[in-house]
């Protein structure tokens, strides 16, 4: 989380606000609550002796083998990142994206590349995302939820969220001139469902059962029909005319948008969402239950069971 955060401030003291952006909302923040949760979901270990023996138990072989890859893959990061450094031709690819800004649709240099000029790129990055959220419902239901927030912090997500929210709707609309766009909207949309999620709430904004599928593939579906209708009308695939690349960017981004939100509160939660009758039938079950049982212990004995109620209402 400390190393997202420095990452941040580095990419914006490179004059880089949209991959700073980024790099706060995902490496810095929701990166750091994936890791929490995970972290909540393992069981402690009794006694620091494991670890240790686990370490002991690697044959010293095998060391010196991950600790040569290490060095090798080191050194030719560096070589490659010299190279780079000394070739001449460092600045081609900003001139070409300078000469054809004007019929890119948008006027923020990022957006069209990602979103233009490198669709492709883009298309390829949701479609891992999708990828990784079939992999999240694979895991089965999503962890339990957590305790319900204090005045304190529940009076904070009350004003918190809606100030997130709006955040990503402006992120999303000032993309296309100024830094912002689909993954920087989508990460902070997502921070919203973390908070509530963390304030005890079981429904966190995501929807359920066929609507949820729905948003989780909107931002493929949306890339894909947009590049086949421009086929279809004679164009290259994903080659927008300029009178309507800005209009087509939009749509896609708002897509992607949700697609990326949905995609990270997932991979929060940690596995399929429970509907909205689902918790709450659990809950009025085991207070039948309870009900139950006391009458038959009433009926039975004639007198209550000291104690019993009191059980049960702790098992509820």
């Amino acid at each position: 989380m400390a190393f997202g955060l420095v990452l941040a401030l580095a990419w914006g003291r490179l004059m880089a606000p949209d991959v700073a952006l980024a790099e706060a909302a995902i490496g810095a923040g929701l990166s750091g609550a994936l890791l929490l949760a995970a972290v909540r979901g393992q069981q402690r270990e009794r006694s620091g002796s494991s670890r240790d023996a686990g370490y002991a138990d690697v044959p010293p072989a095998l060391r010196w083998a991950v600790t040569l890859l290490c060095a090798g893959l080191a050194g030719i990061l560096g070589w490659a990142l010299l190279e780079a450094l000394d070739s001449s031709a460092r600045d081609t690819l900003a001139q070409a994206v300078a000469a054809n800004l004007a019929t890119s649709g948008v006027s923020n240099p990022v957006t069209a590349v990602l979103l233009n000029f490198r669709a492709y790129d883009t298309l390829l990055e949701l479609a891992v995302l999708l990828t990784a959220v079939l992999g999240i419902f694979a895991l089965g239901q999503a962890r339990p939820g957590y305790l319900f927030a204090g005045p304190v912090f529940d009076s904070l997500v009350r004003w918190l969220v809606p100030v997130l929210i709006v955040t990503a709707g402006y992120l999303l609309w000032v993309g296309a001139h100024a830094p912002g766009g689909a993954f920087q909207a989508g990460a902070t949309l997502a921070a919203a469902a973390v908070v509530l999620r963390l304030a005890g709430r079981s429904q966190i904004g995501l929807p359920t059962g066929n609507a949820l599928r729905l948003v989780m593939v909107a931002g493929v579906a949306v890339f894909l029909l947009v590049g086949l209708a421009l086929l279809v009308l004679g164009r290259p695939f994903l080659g927008y005319p300029p009178a309507w690349a800005g209009v087509l960017i939009l749509v896609i981004e708002s897509a992607a948008m949700l697609s990326i939100a949905t995609a990270l509160a997932l991979a929060f939660i940690g596995g399929r969402p429970q509907a909205p009758g689902q918790a709450t039938g659990a809950t009025e079950s085991l207070l039948a239950a309870a009900a139950t049982t006391a009458a038959r212990s009433e009926h039975g004995s004639g007198t209550t069971t000291p104690g019993a109620g009191k059980e049960e209402q702790s098992r509820c």
